[in-house]
């Protein structure tokens, strides 16, 4: 009877406590924003501009080329509304990519553009093309007559530049900046000289070599015997001249229509 009694008071005092609250229904936030459809002809004109100067390093469909990130997976692009952030890296460029000097229009036109892939996996936002050799030779040859031999020719440098790089894209994606193959553009052949530096001192000694890093504090550089060499930077002292060997290149970069670099492409391509 004591024990009946004692369980009986048990299950009293279990019937006047509260029920445990249920736990919350906790949901995993989309891993990609879900955005209106933009403006088609906003989304064309940002696809035009990306096509010329984005491509080569991010890709056709903006998941990554020649060194350059994922756009689509990229925090700042997912954040980014109406191209505000991605218009400030695009100002002040990134380690290996260069400044573009872009409207606030541009880039939101650009960000238009990037927004108007449907990511929910790997393969719906591809758009490999069967071939990127859609250009005229014809017309490619002429281009480079009137652009690239000043510095360039296919029986000097380029000699068989079509046979030593086979793969189109990657040819495309290297005479657009040569800079961004590395190692790579070694393996291949091409000689891409380093940045390089000339430093002026305030009692006028002259310095310099292959440069490391400069910013507004430090330049650092390695002279003839590879030494590394670091000075503190006070404004314009000591005086630094930077010497970009890809400056050309990278001036073309805002030049280039789409057809031009189909129809390079597709010329190159033929030197054999």
């Amino acid at each position: 009877m004591k024990y009946f009694l004692l369980f009986a008071c048990g299950l009293t005092v279990l019937a006047q406590q509260p029920p445990a609250p249920a736990k919350p229904v906790v949901r995993r936030p989309s891993a990609f924003p879900e955005r209106p459809p933009a403006d088609p002809a906003k989304v064309d004109r940002g696809k035009a501009i990306y096509g010329v100067n984005c491509t080569f390093c991010h890709g056709a469909d903006a998941r990554g080329g020649s060194g350059g990130t994922n756009l689509i997976r990229a925090s700042i692009v997912m954040s980014d509304r109406d191209g505000e952030l991605i218009h400030t890296v695009l100002k002040e460029g990134r380690e290996g990519m260069p400044k573009f000097n872009f409207t606030a229009e541009q880039a939101s036109d650009i960000a238009a553009f990037i927004h108007s892939f449907k990511v929910g996996g790997y393969d719906i936002s591809r758009m490999t093309p069967p071939s990127i050799v859609t250009g005229d030779a014809k017309q490619g040859e002429a281009y480079f007559q009137k652009t690239c031999a000043k510095c360039h020719s296919v029986t000097g440098d380029l000699k068989a530049i079509g046979s030593r790089i086979d793969d189109a894209k990657l040819l495309q994606q290297t005479w657009l900046m040569p800079g961004t193959g590395g190692a790579r553009a070694a393996s291949l052949g091409l000689k891409i000289p380093p940045v390089t530096v000339d430093i002026t001192t305030a009692d006028g000694k002259k310095l310099g070599g292959r440069l490391e890093r400069v910013d507004d504090f430090l330049v650092s550089w390695f002279d003839s015997k590879n030494v590394r060499h670091t000075l503190t930077r006070d404004g314009d002292n000591p005086k630094v001249v930077i010497n970009e060997p890809l400056a050309p290149h990278k001036a073309l970069l805002s030049t280039y229509r789409d057809e031009d670099i189909h129809n390079l492409t597709a010329y190159l391509v033929t030197v054999k």
